[in-house]
């Protein structure tokens, strides 16, 4: 479907950053301050207080008018987005996760693409930087330096492109597609942004002015968890018909680099034969992909991926 209206954002249009925050109190300072630093103005900064017991409401209150606290009983990061994007003011809502920051300018370069667009983008993103517990760079290798533009449903489907932290929407958008699903415990933006493709262009930027933290408590840490919510989001966008059922090469690819994905979590975790488990499933699910580069993987990807897998769990039960 294309674009909604011929409309683009003037530089006045305001911007509501809603941060949702759960037992981060340590993390949120440097969240609030990445928002307060940038230049585009006017700004709306909400945290939403999912129920926390640390001092998440005292470190935003420490702010005064600049923040504006919402402070709710625990239900979960999808409806703490969704009460933050009820609470904006402002005709666009920009989603900073309370464990990450934004880099300086991030605002100012989202909002210009926002204003010179032809068409109505349903929302802009950019580039992630993953950066440690403590906020320094994490180096790693990128094969997909062409991959931002235009973007569609398509393209989400078959992988994440981008962190929920990486985003200024419209909230037009969330009028015209709904909100947040809050029945999903991760993957929950993944949802979205595929909902908010189907009605609207997006837009990836090429430049990394998302700081994005990882750390042992990360909900990405959790491959159970992962693997079951990955799963349901893409059984949902087949079951609304978004790409099309009868296109079952594109379904097959998109399950078997799901399950490379959630082997590489597990992987992670030390599940060693478990990893193996998911790399073999996807394997048998979709052989070959003919061009691993597009996927920011080398060749035979899956394969090596297998070796090591296998090797890490015989020399690590030795």
């Amino acid at each position: 479907m294309g674009p909604l209206s011929p409309s683009s954002a003037p530089p006045s249009c305001g911007v509501s950053v809603v941060i949702p925050c759960y037992n981060y109190a340590h993390y949120l300072p440097a969240a609030i301050d990445s928002a307060l630093a940038q230049s585009y103005q006017p700004l709306e900064i909400i945290v939403v207080d999912d129920g926390s017991t640390d001092k998440t409401s005292a470190v935003a209150a420490g702010y005064g008018d600049r923040v504006r606290c919402i402070r709710k009983a625990n239900a979960g990061l999808p409806a703490a987005r969704n009460t933050g994007i009820r609470a904006a003011t402002q005709p666009y809502v920009g989603f900073l996760d309370a464990d990450d920051q934004w880099a300086p300018g991030f605002l100012q370069r989202v909002m210009a693409a926002f204003a010179e667009a032809p068409v109505a983008y349903g929302l802009v993103a950019v580039r992630g930087q993953p950066v440690d517990r403590e906020g320094t760079p994490i180096c790693r290798v990128r094969r997909d330096r062409d991959c931002h533009g235009l973007l569609t449903c398509t393209d989400i489907i078959f992988r994440t492109r981008f962190s929920p932290s990486a985003v200024v929407a419209r909230r037009e958008a969330f009028a015209v597609c709904g909100l947040f699903d809050e029945t999903l415990t991760s993957s929950e933006d993944r949802d979205m942004w595929i909902r908010i493709g189907a009605r609207f262009p997006i837009l990836l930027l090429p430049e990394a002015l998302a700081l994005i933290r990882n750390h042992p408590g990360s909900m990405s840490k959790n491959a159970d968890r992962m693997k079951r919510n990955t799963r349901r989001v893409i059984r949902k966008a087949f079951i609304a018909g978004l790409v099309g059922r009868w296109r079952l090469v594109f379904w097959l690819q998109v399950l078997a680099f799901n399950r490379f994905q959630c082997a590489w979590m597990y992987q992670d975790q030390k599940r060693h034969l478990r990893a193996a488990g998911e790399m073999v499933a996807s394997l048998l699910t979709w052989p070959w992909f003919l061009r691993p580069a597009e996927l920011n993987e080398p060749a035979l990807f899956r394969v090596r991926a297998l070796r090591r897998f296998l090797w890490e769990a015989v020399h690590g039960a030795v």
